[in-house]
């Protein structure tokens, strides 16, 4: 099952299930700062892709050394259906008081800006850090959500399709709650 919410020409829909399998143009990668795959989404996407992606990562991390958080690069889907995948680093939850609400956001920015400059028409996200990143999922779903509204009133691009692809149940509820809560706000 899923919802979507209409944002112009562009549908954010929410769905439960493996990134891994989705058909959009690119999947965004919660990656680390290596690049050079690990636990959770990165190493489902890893092993999901192939060797392609792990040899584009290690070229990249030679040009550029570790990617910084809230930082976006792009490299072949592999293996995938999607064509991409943006491997973008989210921030390590430390109680709110180290940026990690602004580095969240720019990581959903970073990744979106690079999907505009590929000139993708679809592009699905994970939960951005409310893994092993212990970011609380309530309020990443709302930074993520409000963070790509804004993107998108002001330059979607070629986008008409933007998914969050939601490991759990628990997750996909606070996404919906925090969709709800927006809605209400801008009542």
């Amino acid at each position: 099952m899923s919802e979507q919410l209409d944002l112009g020409k562009v549908k954010l829909i929410f769905v439960q299930g493996d990134i891994t399998r989705q058909t959009t143009s690119a999947i965004v990668n919660a990656a680390n700062s290596t690049l050079m795959g690990g636990g959770g989404v990165d190493g489902a996407i890893h092993r999901a892709g192939g060797s392609s992606i792990l040899e584009e990562c290690r070229k990249i991390v030679s040009r550029i050394g570790r990617l910084e958080t809230g930082k976006a690069v792009i490299t072949t889907g592999g293996n995938l259906e999607a064509k991409y995948v943006i491997h973008t680093v989210g921030p390590i939850w430390h109680g709110g008081s180290s940026r990690e609400k602004e580095l969240l956001a720019s990581a959903y920015n970073e990744s979106l800006k690079i999907a505009v400059a590929y000139k993708l028409k679809s592009i699905s996200f994970p939960s951005i850090s409310t893994g092993a990143y212990r970011f609380p999922v309530d309020e990443a779903a709302r930074i993520a959500i409000d963070t790509i509204i804004d993107f998108v009133k002001k330059k979607p691009g070629n986008l008409t399709e933007i998914v969050f692809v939601l490991f759990d149940n628990s997750t996909l509820n606070a996404y919906r709650n925090a969709l709800a809560d927006i809605g209400k706000e801008s009542v």
